[in-house]
């Protein structure tokens, strides 16, 4: 077990896909593969079933494995969920994983069933096996109901100061899981990352680091303390959270260190000017270039402790630790990534396009540090386009003087590609050489008007857009090229190609004034059949030779705008009628048509040929924001260097409160009774397992051996079990029995000496048998009880020190003993007790062991949790059934405004069942229902007594369809029944929303006209201040509160339960002490008559 439970810890929790393929081969062979899809598995789900149900272990066993394989495979095997969940609390540990591993997969779509053993899980939270622990907080955290987010919270906290550092781990899973389900458990959440992020364990530190993103990224108190930790722990951190940590402490370092990058402008402006300084000023500005810039240790502390990281053979952690250099080091150090970017790019096409697009940014502003490294970017035939695409965009971006004729050779190849797309971008590429490299325009030019002779169309059109381009810049010694590409107009039919010699031709018309009309001429005899591109330049030809050459093209011009007045496109119809107004001047032309020469042929500046990668370097390198180009959900900005770094004291930590801290989670259970010089205070007493860890490392490795004979360490025994250690005595000769943990326990006992490094060299060399029993308490396996260590850890450090004081060892024990009672998990002081009698015996809400220990729940600041923090739930209770209607059975109940209890569509409705005669009644439930047509009730489950005086509080769902229509039934017990109805307010109806005022208005402005009802109340002056309304208006209807930006308006939005139609409910308060209510609803029906409730809400004294 031992072997299983520690490949499970280090793989975090990855066990589900490898018992898939152990259980893979299990599967009936008999199943059949070709028709799968039509064949029908009742029976065999029938014979799991059975086995599901079978007295004997090894039929269960492998049932599940059978089901875990399905699962596997990718079939459904929801239906077997009651048959599955029922074996939860099998002894059995092999079943009992399995289970789980079910569970994780399907208790988030099956809630309901989920919830009736949710008891199981809790006493689960409890188990010897650290699997097991996991798992069930897992499976806790899988069920999204908000109900039971009080038993989430309790399960965390507690979890999180679990032995097990695989439990700690999958506490600050579940923490995310809760925060999105309730984000108002933000501070209490904070509170537990908190504790985590002060953690040893390497295996708690990614999970922690990823829960603080998600929850408080902002609260970079958090990390001051553990910064230097981090950093220390980043090596050893399984890679995923390498990742995390990375990011994060790139983020953190923008916000606390000043600028490397200061210094590299310093020594650039002091090279250029110090040849003209006189030798005083010279001095002078030495001695201020010594003070520019000194790097804060911390910062470097960053820098050499993720290095080591780009040798890994993870493609993510390099990318990670690229952009931590990009965004962080001094220039001339960045440079070293630029190797291990380029190894990546052998790997598959998916992570070559990520790092291809990152480097296509570095290489814009950087391009000495991928120089070395051109030909790894020469594109391959096998490559994808969108690979060949940015390998092209980097070569670009590195052409200079010195490479750019080989590039250009490169280039030549490439446009024979048979990839289109890759050839025309190829060409583009040749224009960009040409625009920033002068001494290469005139060859490029060149070899792109050879390119129009090519017999692709596509490269012969993309080569003449290019062209247009760098013409543009230098016209006045190109009149030839205008004069070829013109006679080419006849056999290129891409629009873009088209209108592109059309626009030269007309904007250097005066260089070729004998084939300018000639082009016109032709042109308008297609014009009808042209694109609209084309057609626009053939009304701008026309109206620029009508200005220069109106003899020969006057009529052509005015027969285009003809044809132009009449066209389909609304846009060419507009230009005629502006070129015309323009240039044909009348009586009605404005002063413009004078200008109308200046207009039309005035300079025009060159367009800019730059990459489109230009602007993406303000996004962080490696994420999904700077792939995308645009902001992504959850992208958090990196922040500018502050002019004046913060206090750096801030990260400093006391090595003995270090200890202290990390010894407060696992010296928890057990203190070691210890050598005689550390009973001289309690302080020393605590810091004693880390202090003999860290000076036992200096001892040889032959003394090492030696001694752990004697170690107290024997196995990787399961940690939790240490809680009822206390009371159990075994034979101290097993404690050699398992050694197989010791290397993962030297590694953890490493991390000790580091933290306490300080106070070890003030002492004498203990015993190497501390170092192991300090180890073993980060141990994960679950073989045996720790009980072993304890008293063989007693044994030695006697027969090393016979003189160790009693009393210390009494007051351990006397520390140790609550843990020796089990508290269960709703049984802490966290909660208040209960107003009213409440009868334990069966309740009924989801399953009598729910209620149960749902019975002591009791807020302290509201009984009930509400899915905004502006819900507040009403006091006021309702008689469902009259003590004297009911021989003494009395029954109240009230809308407990709890979401998602029942469903989606279900309004929670709370009952109190109160016995007020002298003798039990047996038997109360819901009998014949008289519900309107679309109504629907789940009702509670049966009660099967209650005794005298007693009464008992059990919730039921109702859907009303939105409608305050009555819900009338029997209620019964084993002699009577009683007819009851239930309607509800109209506030009732409602879900609260949160949304932002800008969202507000947006839905708002939807929902206008019939959709709006409002009306003018008047309100004392005693009520009109912000808090009174709110709760006001919030105690009436189960409405949200909105943000607000104006003191007079405050706005409040829900949707309706069964259809989920918004509710948006405005109060506007006017002079003269009036407000005006403003509803606006596709509801109308439910919006009238919340307006009537909630004017007498507002306007009463």
């Amino acid at each position: 077990m031992s072997g299983n439970g520690l490949s499970y810890s280090e793989q975090g929790g990855e066990a589900a896909p490898e018992l898939a393929q152990e259980a893979a081969p299990t599967t009936s062979p008999s199943t059949p593969a070709a028709f799968g899809l039509f064949s029908r598995d009742t029976k065999k789900n029938e014979d799991l079933k059975q086995m599901l149900e079978s007295s004997k272990d090894s039929a269960k066993l492998d049932a599940m494995k059978r089901i875990v394989g399905m699962i596997a495979k990718g079939k459904n095997a929801s239906e077997l969920f009651p048959a599955v969940v029922k074996n939860v609390a099998s002894k059995n540990i092999e079943i009992k994983k399995l289970v789980y591993v079910y569970l994780m997969r399907y208790a988030e779509e099956q809630q309901d069933l989920a919830l009736l053993s949710i008891s199981t899980f809790q006493r689960a939270l409890k188990d010897p096996n650290q699997l097991i622990r996991a798992s069930a907080l897992r499976v806790l955290s899988s069920i999204r109901v908000p109900i039971i987010v009080p038993i989430m919270m309790l399960a965390i906290k507690e979890a999180s100061s679990d032995l097990s550092p695989y439990v700690r781990k999958n506490a600050a899973h579940a923490i995310q899981k809760l925060y999105s389900l309730d984000p108002e458990q933000k501070e209490m959440l904070i509170e537990v990352i908190e504790k985590l992020l002060k953690d040893r364990s390497t295996l708690v530190a990614g999970s922690v680091v990823m829960a603080f993103e998600e929850v408080c990224p902002d609260r970079i108190d958090l990390i001051h303390r553990n910064y230097r930790k981090l950093c220390n722990l980043l090596v050893d951190v399984e890679e995923w959270g390498q990742v995390v940590i990375i990011h994060m402490l790139t983020r953190y370092a923008r916000t606390q260190f000043v600028s490397p990058w200061k210094d590299d402008e310093a020594v650039q402006d002091y090279s250029e000017n110090n040849f003209y300084e006189s030798d005083e000023e010279q001095k002078e500005k030495d001695q201020k270039l010594k003070t520019t810039y000194t790097m804060d240790p911390d910062h470097r502390l960053l820098l050499r402790n993720t290095k080591p990281l780009l040798q890994s053979r993870n493609s993510a952690v390099v990318m990670a630790v690229a952009q931590l250099y990009w965004h962080l080091a001094p220039k001339s150090e960045a440079g070293i990534v630029s190797k291990s970017l380029v190894r990546l790019l052998h790997s598959n096409r998916e992570v070559q396009y990520i790092v291809l697009q990152n480097i296509a940014t570095m290489s814009i502003q950087r391009k000495g540090m991928f120089e070395p490294y051109l030909k790894s970017f020469y594109v391959r035939s096998t490559d994808p386009t969108m690979i060949k695409t940015l390998k092209l965009e980097i070569l670009t971006n590195l052409a200079n003087e010195a490479n750019i004729s080989t590039l250009l050779r490169e280039f030549q190849t490439y446009v024979k590609s048979q990839d289109k797309q890759f050839a025309a971008a190829t060409i583009q590429a040749i224009g960009r050489c040409a625009t920033n490299i002068t001494e290469v325009t005139d060859t490029c030019l060149n070899g792109l008007v050879c390119l129009l002779s090519n017999r692709d169309e596509i490269v012969v059109a993309e080569s003449v857009v290019v062209i247009k381009k760098l013409l543009q810049s230098q016209p006045a010694h190109h009149g030839e090229i205008i004069k070829h590409m013109a006679k080419l107009l006849d056999n290129i039919t891409v629009p873009v190609a088209r209108a592109s010699i059309l626009w030269l031709i007309g904007e250097y018309c005066e260089r070729v004034p004998k084939i300018a009309p000639d082009v016109l001429r032709k042109t308008a005899k297609s014009f009808t059949n042209e694109d609209d591109l084309v057609k626009l330049q053939i009304l701008n030809l026309g109206a620029k030779l009508y200005l220069t050459n109106s003899k020969q093209t006057k009529l052509l011009t005015q027969y285009v705008l003809n044809l132009g007045k009449y066209d389909q496109s609304y846009d060419i119809r507009d230009r005629t009628r502006f070129i015309r107004q323009l240039i044909v001047p009348n009586e009605k032309s404005g002063a413009l048509s004078k200008y109308a020469k200046k207009i039309f042929l005035a300079q025009k500046p060159a367009p800019l040929l730059e990459s489109p990668f230009k602007d993406r370097d303000h996004f962080q390198l490696g994420t999904l924001t700077h792939t995308l180009n645009s902001r992504a959900t959850g992208y958090l900005e990196l922040s500018d260097w502050p002019e004046v770094a913060p206090d750096p004291s801030v990260r400093n930590v006391d090595s003995a409160e270090s200890a202290k801290e990390w010894t407060g989670i696992l010296g928890k259970t057990k203190e070691k009774p210890t050598e005689k010089f550390y009973s001289e205070s309690e302080e020393e007493e605590d810091e004693s397992a880390s202090t003999s860890a860290s000076e036992s490392k200096s001892s040889s490795e032959s003394e090492k051996e030696d001694k752990e004979e004697h170690s107290s360490e024997e196995s990787s025994g399961n940690s939790s079990s240490s809680e009822e250690s206390c009371d159990t005595e075994s034979d101290s000769k097993e404690s050699t029995a398992k050694k197989t943990s010791r290397a993962t326990d030297e590694s953890d006992s490493e991390d000790i000496k580091k933290k306490v490094k300080g106070i070890s060299k003030k002492r004498s060399t203990s015993s190497s048998s501390d170092t192991e029993s300090a180890s073993s308490e980060e141990s994960s396996s679950d073989s045996k009880s720790e009980s072993d260590s304890e008293n063989d850890s007693e044994k030695s450090g006697k027969s090393r020190n016979a003189t160790s004081s009693k009393t210390e060892e009494k007051t351990v024990e006397d520390r140790k003993a609550p843990k020796k009672e089990d508290v269960f998990l709703l049984d802490l002081d966290d909660f208040c007790p209960v107003t009213t009698p409440a009868a334990v015996p069966t309740p009924a809400v989801l399953s009598p062991s729910l209620t149960a220990d749902l019975e002591g729940l009791s807020l302290l600041s509201s009984s009930v949790i509400d899915v905004t923090s502006q819900v507040t739930v009403p006091t006021k209770t309702h008689e469902l059934l009259h003590r004297m209607s009911g021989k003494g059975l009395a029954a109240h109940y009230h809308f407990s405004r709890q979401p998602g209890t029942f469903g989606d569509r279900m309004v929670s409705v709370q009952m109190t069942v109160t016995n007020t005669t002298d003798e039990k009644i047996l038997n109360i439930h819901i009998g014949e229902k008289k519900l309107p047509p679309g109504v629907r009730m789940l009702e509670f489950n049966p009660i099967d007594c209650l005794e005298p005086a007693a009464s008992i509080t059990v919730s039921m769902g109702i859907d009303f369809c939105d409608s305050t229509q009555t819900a009338s039934f029997q209620l019964c017990t084993k002699d009577d029944h009683f007819n009851v109805n239930i309607q509800p307010p109209v506030g009732e109806l409602l879900l609260p929303v949160t949304m932002s005022e800008k969202d507000f208005k947006k839905e708002q402005g939807m929902l206008t006209g019939m959709n709006e009802i409002s009306a003018t109340i008047a309100v004392a002056p005693q009520n009109s201040t912000r808090l009174v309304i709110i709760e006001r208006v919030v105690k009436a209807a189960n409405l949200g509160v909105v943000p607000s930006g104006q003191d007079n308006i405050h706005r409040f939005a829900a949707k309706t339960v069964h259809s989920g139609s918004l509710m948006l409910v405005t109060v506007e308060l006017k002079e003269s002490s009036t407000a005006q209510l403003i509803i606006n609803t596709e509801k109308t029906v439910i919006g009238s008559v919340l307006l009537r409730e909630l004017k007498p809400v507002l306007s009463q004294g």
